[in-house]
């Protein structure tokens, strides 16, 4: 995952929201931003700024839902505004999740908003001088992410991605002997937000990814259990990230990530049992199951939780809410064969994209 070459992302920050961009601006540099727009919102911003204060700000990015909706791009040196450039379209809607990348280029940003070019803005002043992203108003972050276009790529170190808590990885759990785990039949819930990524990403691949596109369903009401690609299988350092709600009566759901008929890893959270179940299912027949954590249990009914799956070479190491939860040792090592995402049970899911 490409945006490791440069530094970890921000997971689920909390908004208004200001974060160091490690080394600065840099020509090649992609942020990509991944969020929703809450449905009361009038305007929100991202500044490229020089330190916190907000006295010095190289790109101000300003989206504004009054008058039909305008998005205005301006600079800001010293405390004091420059001319405001206004483009007249809105391409972000309210309640609708959202893709934003910024591209530093030696002459201007380029903007991209759903994988779409929007606009073009010259530098005023070096871009050089920015080293903090700050993001305001009414918004839901999922993550900020940090690619890195002319950088070769590396092994990623799970360890340092920047959640909005430390993130602390305890020592290798142990199995225990296997249960077979269960599916409740699926409640038809209330509507709330659930987003579904598969990050995959390679120098040079900028704004888009070849092959398989990302699969969005049209509507805010999805089927469950739900079944979509993960597009040219696994490999070290692909990360899949998955936001949601839990049921208020929930008793369980799970998140499979499939070789064929296959279960490679089962994460299965039972909440009458307090626990995180993970397993491997070869031939319909389970393995012995894992359920060791380094805390109490992660996930909360009637609350929601974000999860991310960082697949490496020997094992994959998921965060549950920004906090370290397991890291479990490939038993299916065919790593490119595992080329799907099941989520069944007692979850919200709105807006899924792979």
């Amino acid at each position: 995952m490409a945006f490791f070459n440069t530094q970890p992302p921000y997971v689920n920050p909390a908004v208004p929201f200001s974060g160091t961009i490690q080394g600065g601006l840099q020509e090649g540099l992609q942020i990509t931003i991944h969020g929703i727009v809450q449905p009361f919102a009038d305007k929100f911003a991202v500044n490229f700024q020089s330190g916190f204060s907000g006295n010095d700000i190289v790109f101000h990015f300003n989206p504004r839902f009054e008058n039909g909706g305008y998005v205005v791009c301006n600079t800001k040196q010293k405390g004091h505004w420059g001319p405001e450039e206004r483009k007249m379209q809105m391409p972000f809607q309210k309640g609708v999740p959202f893709e934003l990348c910024f591209l530093v280029q030696r002459s201007d940003f380029q903007v991209m908003v759903n994988k779409n070019f929007f606009v073009q803005y010259p530098h005023r002043v070096p871009y050089q001088l920015a080293d903090t992203i700050a993001v305001s108003g009414a918004l839901q972050l999922s993550f900020i992410t940090f690619q890195n276009s002319s950088a070769a790529p590396v092994q990623p170190v799970f360890s340092t991605v920047q959640f909005s808590q430390p993130v602390q990885f305890p020592k290798n759990s142990r199995g225990r002997k296997p249960k077979p785990p269960g599916i409740r039949p699926v409640h038809q819930p209330p509507m709330t937000q659930t987003v579904i990524h598969t990050v995959h990403s390679a120098p040079g691949q900028m704004f888009h990814t070849p092959g398989i596109q990302p699969v969005v369903y049209p509507n805010m009401s999805y089927p469950i259990p739900l079944f979509t690609s993960i597009p040219n299988g696994l490999y070290p350092s692909k990360s899949i990230i998955i936001s949601g709600t839990v049921l208020p009566d929930a008793q369980r759901f799970h998140i499979n990530l499939r070789s064929g008929m296959d279960i490679a890893f089962h994460l299965n959270p039972r909440f009458n049992e307090k626990a995180v179940v993970r397993n491997t299912q070869i031939n319909n027949s389970w393995g012995p199951e894992e359920r060791e954590l380094p805390g109490n249990m992660p996930f909360t009914r009637g609350q929601s939780f974000s999860v991310w799956i960082l697949c490496e070479v020997q094992a994959f190491k998921v965060a549950v809410n920004g906090q370290h939860l397991c890291e479990y040792y490939h038993r299916l090592k065919n790593l490119p064969d595992i080329n799907s995402l099941e989520v069944a049970g007692d979850v919200l899911l709105t807006h899924v994209q792979t």
